[in-house]
Parts: structure tokens; sequence; C-alpha cells
């Protein structure tokens, strides 16, 4: 199995006590800071929430255009006088966004944004504290480890190769021939391989900061990997599933991008195939928060209560087969148990090191960046 859940579990709750125990008075007991109990407290959330019929709230989200619309009519459904304002762009995009807005945060509620800038933000202290109702289905190492949560995961989105079938026979390989990352070296697809860019895109930096992992992250491994990719990238586009929708389009021959992206193009009946590399794939968290502000609406907080409510759990497991309560989905493309495909991946490591790996990624591959809109 290449992901190590305990591992992982132990990286981040050690990081994250850190930063609570530094901040706080060195209790890891589940207490608030106000001194009374976590069931208290939550009771006092219930009452603030209850009976919240109206308001209205702005959320920043990475989900895809049509997950957006689809979760939302379940949610106005529900709660028909709470307005909700949506900005919607690639986690890349909205981390930058939400960093620049620090002194003056426009967003209420992040929602369905990677877990790693969440990090991010939180190291920062732009979170606000919250235990969303039903927070206790949600397993241990997909939420923040600290006695009242910062943030709360829902899905994980992983690294998948989409390929169109028609394009690669053309170039005298078959499907059989791209298993793994090595096999993207290969010289007949030089100039035919489409990936994120991990400066605009989640996707792009879980499959480069995997791959770093995965072949090492000092100069001279993960690095050379890419050196030698990047001979064989067409361009790097500032989305996530855009690789896989050029692929079903027929416009490179692979798309790096994630799973999600590539079985839709399956499902919209476009010649394609999705392929998990056999080293593991990068991966990442698809996560909720609530911004830390003057005034919180209590809307924002009934919206997070509903973000993880087994509504929207059933809703994105239509899509996801690895949820963050532990009864995830099923899709094709997978030979077996989804948790296998990951690899060990350090999400604190990944929230340190953000800024860094992207400028030495800039600084070596951007010149085949696409344009920025």
């Amino acid at each position: 199995m290449k992901k190590n859940i305990v591992i992982f579990i132990a990286v981040l709750m050690i990081a994250t006590v850190a930063v609570f125990v530094a901040s706080c008075s060195g209790t890891t007991s589940p207490t608030v800071e106000n001194g009374g109990s976590e069931t208290e407290s939550r009771a006092a959330e219930a009452n603030e929430t209850e009976g919240v019929a109206s308001g209205e709230i702005t959320v920043y989200t990475a989900l895809e255009d049509e997950q957006v619309e689809e979760y939302l009519e379940v949610f106005n459904a529900k709660h028909p006088g709470i307005k909700v304002n949506i900005y919607r762009e690639s986690t890349g995009v909205v981390t930058a966004k939400l960093l620049a807005e620090k002194s003056n945060p426009v967003a209420d509620v992040v929602w369905g944004t990677a877990a790693s800038s969440l990090l991010v933000l939180d190291d920062q202290n732009m979170l606000e504290p919250y235990a969303p109702e039903g927070v206790g289905n949600i397993l241990a190492q997909f939420k923040s480890s600290k006695p009242v949560p910062t943030w709360v995961g829902i899905d994980v989105w992983e690294t998948a190769f989409t390929i169109n079938t028609v394009e690669l026979e053309k170039l005298g390989l078959a499907v059989s021939d791209i298993s793994s990352y090595e096999d993207l070296l290969r010289p007949e697809l030089k100039g035919h391989v489409v990936m994120s860019n991990p400066s605009s895109s989640g996707t792009g930096l879980l499959t480069v900061t995997g791959l770093l992992q995965l072949k090492g992250k000092g100069t001279g491994t993960g690095w050379d990997f890419l050196t030698q990719l990047h001979e064989n990238i067409d361009q790097y586009v500032h989305s996530g599933s855009k690789p896989a929708k050029m692929a079903g389009a027929g416009e490179c021959v692979i798309g790096v991008s994630f799973g999600y992206a590539g079985i839709k193009q399956v499902r919209d009946g476009n010649p394609v195939v999705v392929v998990f590399p056999s080293e593991g794939s990068g991966w990442d968290l698809e996560a909720n928060a609530l911004l830390k502000k003057d005034s919180i609406d209590p809307a924002a907080k009934v919206f997070l209560d509903w973000a993880i409510s087994d509504e929207a759990m059933n809703l994105y497991k239509a899509n996801y087969p690895i949820l963050a309560n532990g009864k995830g989905g099923k899709y094709d493309g997978f030979s077996s148990d989804p948790v296998d495909q990951l690899i060990d991946n350090d999400l604190v490591w990944v929230a340190s090191n953000r800024e860094s790996v992207l400028y030495d990624w800039t600084e070596k591959f951007d010149g085949k960046s696409a344009p920025q809109k």
C-alpha cells in the first residue's frame, strides 16, 4: 500500500499541535479557549446557527464549475434564504487571492480548496476555528488536529493521466506503453504532453510535490526528472482539469491531470482512458474553512455544516472515490482500493515549502506556460 496513513497522521498532528502549543497554553486536551468543553462549544455554536433562514456569504472555491452548480442547487433548495456568492478559480489563484486579502478578507468561507493551501493560511492566523456539525464523522487524518479544527477535508484528488487513444495510436504507441511517470519520457511523446502549472493549479502542485517526494527533493533527483519531462511538455496550462479536457478533444495526446477530470472525459464519450501512474499518485485534500473576520455571518457556519453533511458527502461521492468520512464511492480506472494509489504525502512539508518549490519550478520551466487569461 503506497500511502502510509499512520505516518501522515503523526506528521500532521505533530506539526499542528506544535503550532497550537506555541500559540495557546500548552494543553492538547479537547478544550476551547474560553475554558469550556468542546461539547459545550458545539452546543453554543448550534444555538448560534439554529434557525438561520437568511444571510449573504461569499465563498471561494476551487471545485469544478459543474460541481459547484450541482452542489449549490442542493444547498439552495435546503436554505433558500441564504445567498451564496461564488468566486471560483484554480487552487493557486484562490490561494493567492486569499493571501492578498489577508488584511481585509472578502471571503467568508473557503470550500473545496487544497488542504495544503489552508495550512498556509492557518500558519498566518487567517482561519477561524470552527467545528462544523458532524465533524466527528471526518477521519482524523483528513481534518485539522487542533482541539477546535481550523479546516475540515471533504475528499481527495490525485494525479492521473488522461490519454487520447486515437492520437496515441498515431504515434505508434499503445495504452499499455504508458503506465508510469517514466513512460512520459518516451521520445515519441515529445511535444505531446500537457500538464497543469503548479503556480496556478493545485493539481499541478500536487503532481510536482508528489514527484519530488517520490524521486527525492534535493538537487539531481526529482528536479532532474522534471527537467527530462519538460522536454516532452507542449505547455503548462493554468487549470487542473484542462489537460484532461485537451486530451479529450484531441488537442494533446496525454494530459497530466487528476482522476475526476479524466473520468468525466470518459463519461462524456471521448476516446480516452485514464491511467494512474504505477509509482503512485501525488494527492491533496479538498477542504473547507471559515475565514477570520471582525464579523462572522452565522450563515457561513450553516454552509460549513451542510458542506460535510451526509447530503453533501453523497454528492461528492459521485465524483471522488476517497471521502474524508471514509465512505468513498467507486468509479472506473482503479484496479484496487483507491487509497492504495496514493503516495506517502507530507502535506505539512508541501505547505512549508510551497513558495520555494514554486519559485524553483518557475525559474526552470515557466517558459512553456500558457498565457494567463
